[in-house]
């Protein structure tokens, strides 16, 4: 064989070995991009808090949060089912210790990252009061409120109402939503006239309330401590947990209206 004809040989053998390993590359590359994926699952009344989180936090550090919302009850029955999520934030503290108890939770990784907030929305100006009369004037038909047997924040509201005495006289008007997002819908598309709400879900960082609500005093309802646990060793939810507990993810969580612990 020629000396020409040998270095093309060569060159083509070379350039059939590069696209033979292509592939392979790009799966290692693809895997690597994956592998910088967390999926947290989170209560409805913190979706816009996490949300500002994961955006500011993948801006910093790079990666992918991924949200999986529902109420805290039924999170963690899907967790118990064996549902691949990576961290929860869960609308009380009760659940991420089962969690803990039961082994199904990293040691050492639950903290308490919120100190949740209730109201009473209506989007309509005037509508209600700041005092909360208008539960007792009963100037509506529909109230919305979160299931209190799934959501931290319905079971509030059944001790604000039953506190006031307005419970059993306003079940028959009650619309219940699996949880406290579910409730701001039937606000939101007019299936309720107002509803029990998270403040952080109607509360922007420097914007006003829209509508008209009711702040609800803390005295009215046992605290709704929130926490969140790492239920996997997946390095990028370790990461964006200590995010969460750092003084920027504070700001970002005081900012939607949330006490902090």
């Amino acid at each position: 064989m020629s000396f020409p004809c040998r270095v093309f040989s060569c060159v083509c053998l070379w350039l059939l070995s590069v696209l033979l390993l292509l592939p392979t590359v790009g799966n290692a590359l693809a895997g690597d991009v994956l592998g910088r994926e967390a999926r947290v699952a989170v209560a409805a009344n913190f979706v816009p808090a996490l949300r500002a989180l994961a955006e500011t936090f993948e801006a910093r550090h790079g990666g992918r949060i991924g949200i999986v919302v529902g109420s805290t009850g039924k999170l963690y029955a899907q967790i118990h089912h064996g549902a691949p999520f990576d961290a929860l934030f869960a609308a009380d503290e009760r659940r991420p210790a089962l969690l803990e108890a039961e082994g199904r939770a990293r040691p050492g990784s639950r903290f308490s990252y919120a100190i949740g907030r209730l109201a009473l929305w209506s989007p309509q100006t005037g509508r209600v009061d700041s005092a909360g009369r208008v539960l007792s004037e009963g100037r509506f038909r529909h109230l919305a409120i979160a299931n209190p047997k799934l959501a931290p924040y319905g079971r509030a509201t059944q001790q604000v109402l039953e506190g006031r005495g307005l419970w059993q006289t306003l079940r028959a008007r009650l619309v219940r939503g699996e949880n406290v997002g579910q409730a701001l819908q039937f606000v939101r598309s007019g299936n309720a006239e107002l509803g029990f709400v998270a403040l952080s879900q109607i509360q922007r960082p420097g914007q006003a309330v829209a509508g008209s609500h009711w702040v609800v005093p803390e005295d009215l309802y046992a605290p709704i401590v929130q926490q969140a646990v790492l239920l996997t060793g997946n390095p990028l939810a370790a990461d964006f947990l200590r995010f969460v507990q750092g003084t920027e993810g504070r700001d970002i969580i005081r900012s939607f209206g949330y006490q902090l612990p």
